[in-house]
């Protein structure tokens, strides 16, 4: 801004008309509520009003958003490396920094509401203008007042209000983040989990194997065996060999995957899951799609970008009217260095001014349109963020109701596998049936075993997904004791 030149004028030179105060006093009230924003209305949600395969809430039930992670979560070594990865995540991190900028481009906003002040000094030299070749200094001390806008038609307040939105926007896309968060560590601890599982089954596997091919191998020497059973059994103890590997690759990628969310290095003693079954979750309920409209934090995000944009449509058309600005200035002037403070060095300037747009190329008309076109594109962003959420909400019942049936399917299948492999070896030992029986029943208890921990798996992954849908995992309040 451009502040005003620290030059002495008399009090005659500037003569403000007489305006009874009370007459001011509300032209002013009627002046400052101008404004320009639309209406905010929240569009209606594109979606249906019931989430499909829901099933029946309890009374008493507590939301996801409602719930803390802490009361979620139910495995203690899983909630010490949530509590570890919400300290050091930089996602989040950055996030939370997002905030701090939101908030004070948002204090820059609201500092354009009031008028600056600055001390100010300054000197000029130059030729006298009588021509008589001397030179004119002038110096000058004083307080400035820049050029300050009196906001009677709500531009600024227009602008001061979409940053407002703005920062409210990175509270809940932080949220977001956490929520994102506390989902990928608790898939990645339930993968490690299945991993170290499978990694011991295809541990016995493989020792069942390696006895089963030295029982065959000894039997082929002795002309009891065949070569095709020797060479069943060979493949099979391959088979459980490669197993084993793939299990500790992809044992390294979950401890990467945790070590990365969590922002630094784990103790081993944390990541070690010594068998135990997968971590378990409180059950949490659908509820209505509406309910996403105010508890899941990416469509309150675009909510508040949505407000944004609309405010911004109120700057946009306010910029059609005056700008009146204010710029004054006090202090001392003299030709002379030691006469500055002296008496009769003092003086003032007001210079109110008013700008009315006239011809601006268009300018103004294509801000407004520019600003029209953003509410609609936040709109249509909006929209889809509750599309999105009503999917995801939709396709996590579906897994957590067809992924229980399957995994008691699975498991009944493994019962059945089991048996059929004691009976394969029972008829095998009686010399009723071939070796090649009691191997295929070994493969396919292995496949099935494997199968029901991979269900399992995706079972619990469902519960989480669904957690996460609902908007749960931004609260970190401590779990009720």
């Amino acid at each position: 801004m451009r502040e005003a030149p620290m030059l002495p004028v008399s009090p005659r030179a500037v003569r403000m008309p007489a305006v009874r105060p009370l007459a001011t006093a509300l032209l002013a009230a009627w002046l400052a509520g101008c404004s320009f924003v639309p209406t905010y209305q929240r569009p209606e949600a594109p979606v249906a009003e019931q989430f499909p395969n829901a099933p029946t809430v309890g009374q008493g039930a507590v939301p996801a958003a409602d719930l803390p992670w802490q009361d979620f979560v139910q495995d203690a070594r899983l909630r010490t490396l949530i509590a570890r990865a919400l300290d050091g995540n930089r996602d989040l991190r950055v996030a939370t920094l997002a905030i701090e900028q939101a908030r004070a481009q948002y204090r820059i906003r609201g500092a354009d509401r009031t008028p600056t002040i600055n001390l100010a000094a300054g000197a000029n030299r130059q030729p006298a203008a009588n021509g008589s070749g001397g030179i004119q200094s002038t110096y000058t001390a004083g307080v400035a007042l820049a050029s300050w806008e009196i906001d009677f038609f709500g531009r600024i307040a227009s602008l001061e209000e979409a940053a407002l939105a703005q920062y409210f926007a990175t509270e809940e896309a932080r949220n977001a983040v956490q929520t994102s968060l506390v989902a990928a560590l608790a898939n990645a601890w339930l993968s490690l989990q299945t991993n170290d599982a499978l990694l011991a089954l295809a541990q016995r596997t493989l020792a069942t194997r390696e006895d089963s091919l030295r029982l065959t191998r000894l039997r082929f020497d002795e002309g009891v065996s065949s070569a095709l059973d020797l060479r069943q059994a060979e493949s099979l103890t391959a088979a459980a060999r490669a197993a084993i590997a793939q299990q500790r690759r992809l044992r390294a990628l979950d401890v990467n995957a945790l070590t990365l969310l969590s922002g630094g290095p784990l103790p081993e003693d944390l990541l070690r899951t010594d068998g135990e079954p997968l971590a378990a979750f409180t059950e949490v309920p659908a509820g209505l799609p509406s309910d996403l409209l105010t508890r899941r934090p990416d469509v309150l995000q675009a909510e508040q970008q949505l407000r944004s944009a609309n405010a911004n449509i109120g700057a946009a058309r306010a910029a059609f009217f005056p700008r009146i600005a204010l710029t004054a200035s006090a202090g001392s002037a003299s030709g002379a260095l030691s006469g500055l403070f002296k008496d009769g060095s003092w003086g003032w300037t007001f210079a109110p001014q008013a700008l009315l747009p006239i011809f601006d190329g268009g300018r103004n008309q294509a801000n407004l349109d520019a600003a029209l076109a953003g509410r609609q594109v936040a709109v249509a962003q909006y929209e889809k963020a509750i599309q999105t959420a009503f999917r995801e909400v939709a396709d996590a019942l579906a897994g957590r109701a067809a992924l229980s049936d399957q995994l008691e399917a699975a498991r009944a299948q493994a019962r059945a596998e089991a048996e059929r492999l004691r009976l394969a070896d029972l008829r095998y030992k009686n010399g009723v049936a071939s070796y090649l029986d009691v191997l295929d029943a070994q493969r396919s208890l292995f496949a099935t075993e494997q199968s029901v921990a991979q269900i399992a798996l995706a079972r619990q992954q469902a519960e989480v997904a669904l957690y996460k849908a609902l908007g749960g995992g931004w609260q970190g309040a401590p779990a009720a004791s």
